[in-house]
């Protein structure tokens, strides 16, 4: 279970409310502070905030509406209606115009909360015109990691989109297949029989977190060999007739001399990965691009344990790239894995058990008119035995209809 460790070590989980949580906190105490000090002004202080913090993105809503009403409206949004697309996509759904007229209304019910008359309106307007300004030029905009938030909550990151193209485009029309591919491959090939186990049975995908792919895996490790392709599964796809989809078998030697012969594979889209953070346009450093193999590991791990077509038929691999000088890090990964799927993977119904008779029932045994007799307290059934399946044969037979009984006393 060590690589599973290493694996939950490096996969950045889902996040979770406890920002919410802090902030509710933090709320909570800042008004209890408030309401200790100053309990008369409490309600006019805290609708003035509200309003401040509502109105401010409402007025920069407004300038987004002015650009996309008067360049985009029917490039990005088709013509459709104002209200339900326009406005939500700039930022004045229902529930940020609710909120805003709410605190008005809770600024009117409180009155003027500041001791001067006025002061309260001119300190309304001058952060509702400075608001929109600072938004504008970044300074109030989203930091990265609500961006990232946003991203992998929605879905929209590069590796949700490689993830899913890669499961729907590939694996989900090859895993089915590829038991009947690895048994045609094993009738053909009597010498390699010995060393396919039931973990060597699945398609190993390789995912290495620095997203280098070699495209010879002999070139990476050489106890590593290409040994020969399962036979071609063609398959009609997008206007191509018979469109191919082959597999490499690599016969994998461990430190013993041991010898796995399995299919192994990296997985493909990590080649786009790699080569936009090559790319100065496509704006991908390598700590993006690393953050998105982490992402499309969980991705695809997550999309695949939801596939009936793909159950049981896949492994995948994780490649930590600390381990880059050990030149023989990669067959020392796919052999363990192998191995740790031999031990997982164990027959459920193993054969039953025989008990022995315990001493104590041979002790048990009495003679009555010279017969033994058991004693049936001492001689049970053995309580450590394996569960079976008892099917009968008879028919169903009706309930009973409940019968009363009614017990009645001697004295009556």
């Amino acid at each position: 279970m060590q690589c599973l460790r290493d694996q939950d070590a490096l996969i950045p989980r889902p996040r979770g409310d406890l920002p919410r949580v802090c902030a509710a906190t933090l709320a909570a105490l800042t008004i209890g502070g408030i309401w200790v000090s100053s309990p008369e002004r409490l309600f006019g202080w805290v609708a003035m905030v509200l309003l401040i913090l509502t109105l401010g993105p409402v007025l920069h809503g407004v300038c987004l509406l002015a650009e996309e009403m008067l360049h985009h409206t029917n490039t990005r949004y088709r013509g459709r209606a104002l209200v339900s697309q326009v406005l939500p996509a700039c930022g004045l759904g229902g529930r940020t115009l609710l909120a805003a007229g709410l605190a008005i209304v809770l600024l009117h019910l409180a009155g003027d909360p500041l001791s001067h008359q006025g002061q309260s309106w001119k300190l309304l307007f001058l952060t509702l015109g400075l608001y929109p300004l600072f938004k504008s030029l970044g300074v109030l905009g989203p930091s990265d990691v609500e961006v990232s938030d946003i991203c992998e909550g929605r879905k929209m990151n590069v590796a949700h989109g490689l993830a899913w193209s890669f499961y729907l485009g590939y694996l989900k029309l090859v895993l089915p297949r590829l038991e009947d591919s690895i048994a045609a491959f094993r009738a053909t090939h009597q010498a390699s029989a010995q060393s396919w186990g039931r973990g060597s049975k699945k398609l190993l995908i390789l995912i290495p977190v620095n997203a280098n792919i070699s495209h010879k895996l002999g070139d990476e490790d050489n106890n590593i060999h290409f040994y020969d392709n399962l036979p071609n599964n063609e398959i009609d796809r997008a206007g191509v007739r018979g469109r191919v989809y082959k597999h490499s078998v690599y016969r994998v030697v461990d430190e013993d001399g041991k010898a796995y012969d399995c299919v192994v594979e990296y997985a493909t889209p990590l080649l786009t990965l790699y080569n936009m953070s090559q790319e100065s346009s496509a704006g991908f450093g390598e700590s993006e691009r690393r953050q998105q193999v982490l992402l499309f590991y969980r991705t695809l791990q997550d999309i695949l344990e939801q596939s009936l077509e793909c159950r049981n038929r896949y492994k995948l691999i994780l490649l930590n790239d600390e381990h880059v000088d050990d030149p023989h890090f990669l067959s020392k990964a796919i052999v363990r894995h192998l191995e740790q799927q031999e031990k997982e993977e164990f027959c459920l119904t193993p054969p039953p058990h025989q008990e022995m008779e315990h001493p104590c029932a041979t002790a048990s045994k009495v003679l009555l008119n010279g017969q033994p007799v058991i004693d049936e307290w001492h001689h049970q059934e053995p309580m450590s035995r394996e569960p079976t399946l008892m099917i009968s044969l008879e028919k169903p037979q009706p309930l009973r209809e409940p019968v009363e009984v009614t017990y009645h006393s001697q004295g009556k």
